[in-house]
């Protein structure tokens, strides 16, 4: 048994997750499992560069990990980042301010390798399931990127495509720099026509229409679960290895591209940090549905991070 720390920072969020893995049975033990919102990628769509309030609220968030991880006592820590820092111009102030707080550097993994770390970290308790076909579409909805990944036991082909929930938003639902709300027709016409887009560049490299069993990631699908549950608080037990259909995907969609600020931020399971770029990441996943045809998708808690952690333990 090793104990790990990982560490997955994205563009909207960064998260910790520290853990007890045992590679010769793939058990692994979660001793603290985190989020924060930090929105390290804002604006990056449109300036190239991380702005200064974005890294000093991930680096806020940086030091509290460091002190999760040194009172867990982590033998080895990790952290990935992906799609934001991927863009940046100035990544290197970001690279510096990590080191100095964690004492590893962060790597800036490409799409592809974000995408195999989600799909070790979401299928290996699905393995086996007579309920769930193979192969497996993950799909992580994160917030600049969305990481494709089609596989058995192993990856057979992954892609990353610019379309995420923070991306999305902040190019098609903004205006006058402010969050559209709710947003018009037209500009949730345009976000749609850029995902599907997206999906034809991803379907180049990956074949969506051979998946069997699509299961999704990241917080705006597990959200989408909490809601499609009507959970009065966020419970990952109710949500972990949910399963929401089509139809109730659709509704939900629907909903929250017309609803208000406020009735989106009065729901009881959603993070204040998602409220502005809930509808943009369920635009996401229903189209992804409506592409592959699948009839329902298997929400997973277990994600990069999981990946991650076997990664670290396994040297």
């Amino acid at each position: 048994m090793t104990r790990v720390a990982a560490v997955d920072c994205g563009t909207n969020s960064i998260r910790l997750l520290v853990a007890d893995v045992t590679l010769e049975t793939g058990e692994l033990t979660d001793l603290d499992r985190r989020m924060t919102i930090v929105r390290l990628g804002q604006d990056v769509d449109r300036t190239g560069r991380l702005a200064p309030e974005a890294l000093e609220r991930t680096f806020a968030a940086c030091r509290e990990y460091a002190a999760v991880i040194k009172d867990l006592g982590a033998e080895r820590v990790r952290f990935v980042a992906t799609s934001a820092s991927r863009d940046a111009e100035n990544r290197d102030e970001f690279v510096r301010g990590v080191v100095d707080i964690l004492g590893v550097e962060p790597e800036v993994v490409s799409g592809e390798q974000e995408a195999a770390f989600s799909f070790t970290g979401a299928t290996k308790e699905l393995t086996g399931r007579a309920d769930l076909a193979t192969p497996y579409l993950v799909v992580d909805i994160g917030g600049g990127s969305t990481e494709f990944v089609v596989g058995d036991t192993a990856v057979r082909a992954a892609r990353s495509v610019d379309i995420g929930c923070v991306r999305m938003t902040e190019r098609h639902l903004v205006r006058d720099g402010a969050v559209t709300d709710p947003p018009t027709e037209a500009q949730v016409a345009a976000a749609r026509a850029d995902i599907e887009a997206a999906l034809d560049l991803a379907e180049k490299t990956v074949p969506l229409s051979e998946a069997r069993t699509l299961v999704g990631l990241a917080g705006s699908v597990t959200t989408l679960s909490a809601i499609a549950q009507d959970l009065p608080a966020y419970d990952s037990t109710a949500i972990h290895h949910s399963r929401i259909p089509y139809a109730k995907v659709r509704e939900l969609t629907e909903w929250l591209l017309r609803s208000t600020h406020a009735e989106r931020a009065a729901i009881g399971s959603m993070h204040p940090g998602r409220v502005d770029v809930i509808g943009a990441g369920a635009l996401v996943l229903l189209a992804i549905m409506e592409r592959t045809g699948a009839a329902e998708v298997v929400v997973s808690e277990h994600d990069i991070l999981d990946g991650i952690a076997f990664e670290v333990a396994a040297g």
